[in-house]
């Protein structure tokens, strides 16, 4: 069976809705999901992954959470090469540079972003947010 690893961090709970949401669409394709606060031990884990899932909101000055989730990015940027990793995260201001920023990191530590993009919202996922989610949890799941 396929597995698909959600690793997110959340203050606010709208990050940890999304990782929710694609994990229902990797579990509605067949997978299995993982959905994880990013303090877990899942760093190993993910080395031998194929297809992965990072999610954090927007904070500060648009920039990664810093005490746990930018330590945890840049371990990944070890050993991103070849993989498959979907972005995702929500934010309350600014117009989602930290994701551009994210993407583009990842593609230059190697990755492939599904869809070219991550996924974000403003506040609490809505319902074309969740879809959006959800269909990113099926397409890692059949990448996996």
């Amino acid at each position: 069976m396929a597995k698909v690893n959600i690793v997110f961090w959340t203050q606010s709970g709208n990050t940890q809705a999304m990782a929710e949401a694609m994990a229902e669409g990797a579990k509605a394709a067949g997978a299995e999901a993982n959905a994880v606060f990013v303090s877990d031990d899942i760093l190993a884990e993910l080395k031998d992954a194929k297809v992965f899932a990072l999610g954090c909101p927007a904070m500060g000055d648009e920039v990664l959470e810093e005490s746990e989730m930018e330590p945890f990015v840049a371990a990944v940027e070890g050993f991103a090469s070849g993989k498959i990793i979907a972005l995702f995260g929500s934010y309350g201001w600014g117009e989602g540079q930290w994701m551009t920023d994210w993407v583009d990191r990842m593609k230059a530590a190697g990755a492939t972003v599904l869809n070219d993009e991550g996924i974000i919202c403003n506040g609490e996922p809505d319902d074309d947010t969740k879809a959006a989610l959800e269909a990113a949890g099926k397409a890692l799941a059949g990448l996996a």
